[in-house]
C-alpha cells in the first residue's frame, strides 16, 4: 500500500441474495436470485483528499460507503485502510450518514448524543474532560454550548447535520465516509454544510470519501471523481478533467443534466432510458441500452478499465475522444426504443 494512500481499494464487490425463500423456489422452480450491488472495484483515496462516488440511485455507491465502515462485508476483494492513530494501528474511520433526521437519538441531548463515542472509546476521562471536549466539538460545527442541552427535534436540518458531524468528529476519526450528506438539505444549507466539512479538513487533515448523485456537489468539494455504473467505475479521473472532458458517455450525460445558470434554457439531451436490473444486467457494456453510439462488440464484451498517463481510467470500448456524441437527437432516439 502506497504511504501517501489512506484507503485502497482492489477488485471489491458485495453481493446480496435476493431469492424467495428455498421452498418457493423448490415449488414454483425458481432459481436463485444475485443482486451484484457492488462488482470489481478498485480504485485509491490519496491522504487528505476529497474522493467523490456519484451515479443514479442503486448503482452500489452507498454500498461501498458501508462496506468502508464495516456496516457490510466483502464478497470478494480488499479494503485496506493505511496506518492510523486506531487501537489495531489502522486508520480510524467514520460515517456521516444522509438523513440527519434519522441518525441521531431523539430521547438524548445533543450532549449525550455526541459524548457516547467519547466515553467508549475512552479518549477522555472524566466526565469534566469529555463535556469539555463536547462544548469544544459544538464550536468546531458552529453550534453553540446551549445546544449541548437541546434535544435533536429542536433543530433545523441544517444544524442536525452540524450535530452529526460533530458526534463523528468525537471519535477523532482520520477517514470520513460521507454518505450523501447535503441531499436531505435545502439547497441554500447545502453549501453552508460543505463548506464546513471542508474547513475542518483543512484543519485536522482529514480525508474523505464523499458519495453523492449530484455533480454539482462534488464538483465544489472534491479532488478526484469516480463515475459508477451498475455497480462497476467507467470513468475516474481529477475533478476538473472530469467536467472539462468526459470521455465515457455516461459521465456526459449526467455532466449534461447539471442546471447552467448562465443558459438555463440550453438544450440538453435526455437522460436515456431507465437504469437495468442490477439482478439481470445487460450483456457486455451495461450501458450499452442506454449508449446511443454502441456497437456489436459493446452488447457482447465488457470493456476493461484502461488508465492513461494523464491520471485518467476508463472503461469504454469507444470513448468520447474517438466517437463523438452528434446531438441530442441521437440520445432521444435511444430512449424511443
Amino acid at each position: 500500500m502506497s504511504s501517501q494512500s489512506a484507503l485502497e481499494v482492489q477488485d471489491l464487490a458485495r453481493w446480496f441474495d435476493v431469492s424467495p425463500p428455498w421452498l418457493t423456489r423448490v415449488l414454483e422452480r425458481k432459481p436463485r436470485r444475485i443482486l451484484k450491488a457492488v462488482d470489481g472495484v478498485s480504485f485509491s483515496v490519496p491522504r487528505g483528499s476529497t474522493f467523490a462516488i456519484v451515479g443514479e440511485s442503486g448503482c452500489g455507491k452507498s454500498t461501498i460507503a458501508r462496506l468502508a465502515v464495516g456496516l457490510h462485508h466483502p464478497t470478494r476483494g480488499e479494503m485496506n485502510f493505511a496506518h492510523g492513530a486506531g487501537r489495531d494501528g489502522r486508520m480510524r474511520a467514520q460515517m456521516i450518514f444522509q438523513d440527519p433526521y434519522a441518525c441521531l437519538n431523539p430521547r438524548w441531548r445533543v450532549k449525550d448524543i455526541i459524548a457516547e463515542p467519547i466515553r467508549e472509546l475512552g479518549l477522555r476521562r472524566g466526565a469534566a474532560a469529555v463535556q469539555a471536549r463536547v462544548r469544544e466539538l459544538l464550536g468546531l460545527v458552529g453550534l453553540t454550548r446551549g445546544d449541548g442541552e437541546k434535544y435533536p427535534h429542536a433543530f433545523s436540518g441544517g444544524q442536525r447535520q452540524r450535530i452529526s458531524i460533530a458526534r463523528a468528529l468525537a471519535t477523532e476519526p482520520e477517514f470520513l465516509v460521507c454518505d450523501e450528506p447535503t441531499s436531505a438539505l435545502d439547497v441554500s444549507v447545502q453549501a453552508q454544510i460543505l463548506n464546513l466539512m471542508m474547513d475542518l479538513q483543512r484543519e485536522f487533515g482529514l480525508t474523505y470519501l464523499l458519495i453523492s448523485h449530484n455533480l454539482a456537489v462534488v464538483r465544489h468539494a472534491s479532488d478526484e471523481i469516480a463515475v459508477m455504473y451498475l455497480g462497476r467505475i467507467v470513468e475516474q479521473a481529477p475533478t476538473e478533467m472530469l467536467f472539462r472532458n468526459p470521455q465515457h458517455p455516461y459521465t456526459r450525460l449526467l455532466i449534461d443534466t447539471i442546471p447552467d445558470l448562465e443558459a438555463p434554457n440550453r438544450a440538453r439531451p435526455p437522460l436515456a432510458g431507465e437504469v437495468p436490473s442490477p439482478i439481470d444486467p445487460p450483456s457486455g457494456c451495461t450501458f450499452h441500452p442506454r449508449c446511443p453510439h454502441a456497437r456489436d462488440v459493446c452488447r457482447q464484451v465488457s470493456p476493461p478499465m484502461v488508465r492513461d498517463e494523464d491520471g485518467r481510467a476508463i472503461a469504454c470500448h469507444f470513448p468520447l475522444a474517438t466517437a463523438r456524441l452528434s446531438t441530442s437527437a441521437d440520445f432521444a432516439a435511444v430512449s424511443a426504443n
